[in-house]
């Protein structure tokens, strides 16, 4: 009888301790699930991280291209000042223009891989860049001298409607550009001119240095692709320009709203001037005040596929990412400011023009 009752009274404790132990299973089971999913979530995420090597190692590798191709064209730039052999100075003019093409693509493989790359080493490979253009100039102008001259302020005053088509592609003539930096060599381009509107198709044409120089309160329309852009020393004027392939060069201008897209970008001596930009690499302001900046928003019939051939179809934000190479303090440079939504031009439409 005693057992019977002891029987009874241990039967819930039994059940008790069973329960207990089916729930501890149960969480155990729970933490063994929650563990695989954890490490199976890592094992995805280190593939991942493995399809995209660490910047070291794209910053190495692009270090090492760079040094391939400056040695290529060096070599190059040595080999046509050697030239003795008077057959080979036949080939001298053919020869230099490839070797500007090598260093417009090493321009622009500067451009393209400039959003990841250390500051140094986009400065430092931007100033290799600047020495070698300066060294194919002077070669070219020892081996190949040519009669230059200088364009004189002499704008030629016309009205506003009045629309100027750009001169023939083949001017071969030199231009030295005074109080300036940057020399344009065989360019042809839009000069010299006050009060008109400026017109260009580029589409269907192979094109590669233009340049607009000496403009005062002009309108210019420039439709299609270019290779590289020269401007300078532009005033009140608006400028509205298709993708450029390589790099855009502004010195000196004022007054001046711009809508360009490029994959380098580089300004001097900018004053009140607005730049409406699409740009792969992050723009470049030296000596500039008052400069505003806003997305790209050019509309013309067959943008949306110069911009695609172009590798400028995707809006990298680089518009409001400027470095002031003279402003080396951690603060905002106050040299340069976003445009206020309230003042920007929404589209402009540039396809009903004359060319």
């Amino acid at each position: 009888m005693e057992d019977e009752d002891l029987s009874d009274y241990n039967q819930p404790s039994r059940k008790t301790q069973g329960s207990s132990i089916q729930r501890k299973h149960e969480a155990m089971l729970e933490r063994l699930s929650n563990l695989h999913q954890s490490r199976t979530q890592q094992s995805i995420s280190r593939k991942s991280d493995s399809n995209s090597p660490p910047s070291f190692e794209s910053t190495n590798s692009f270090l090492n291209r760079f040094a391939d191709s400056k040695r290529f064209i060096e070599s190059e730039l040595g080999r046509c000042r050697n030239s003795a052999d008077p057959e080979l100075k036949s080939h001298l003019k053919s020869d230099l223009d490839k070797i500007s093409t090598s260093i417009a693509e090493l321009e622009k493989l500067v451009a393209e891989n400039s959003y990841y790359l250390p500051s140094y080493d986009v400065r430092s490979s931007l100033k290799v860049v600047a020495d070698l253009k300066e060294t194919l100039e002077n070669l070219s102008s020892e081996l190949l001298p040519k009669k230059k001259f200088t364009f004189k302020n002499k704008g030629v005053k016309t009205d506003l409607d009045n629309v100027v088509k750009e001169p023939n592609l083949g001017n071969n003539d030199s231009v030295v550009l005074e109080k300036t930096s940057f020399k344009v060599r065989d360019s042809p381009g839009f000069r010299n001119m006050d009060r008109a509107t400026l017109v260009k198709d580029f589409t269907g044409l192979e094109v590669g240095d233009f340049i607009l120089s000496d403009l005062s309160s002009c309108e210019v329309r420039l439709i299609g692709c270019l290779r590289v852009l020269f401007i300078h020393r532009l005033q009140n004027c608006r400028v509205f320009v298709g993708p450029v392939l390589g790099s855009i060069h502004i010195e000196e201008v004022e007054g001046c709203l711009f809508m360009l897209s490029s994959h380098q970008i580089r300004i001097h001596h900018a004053r009140k001037t607005d730049f409406y930009i699409r740009v792969r690499s992050r723009p470049i302001i030296e000596d500039c005040s008052g400069v505003r900046f806003a997305p790209y928003s050019l509309s013309y019939d067959g943008i949306e596929k110069d911009l695609k051939d172009s590798n400028l179809d995707e809006e990298t934000g680089n518009w409001a990412n400027v470095d002031d190479f003279k402003w080396l303090r951690a603060v905002h440079s106050p040299n340069w400011s976003i445009l206020p939504e309230s003042e920007r031009i929404k589209t402009m439409c540039i396809t009903n023009v004359v060319d």
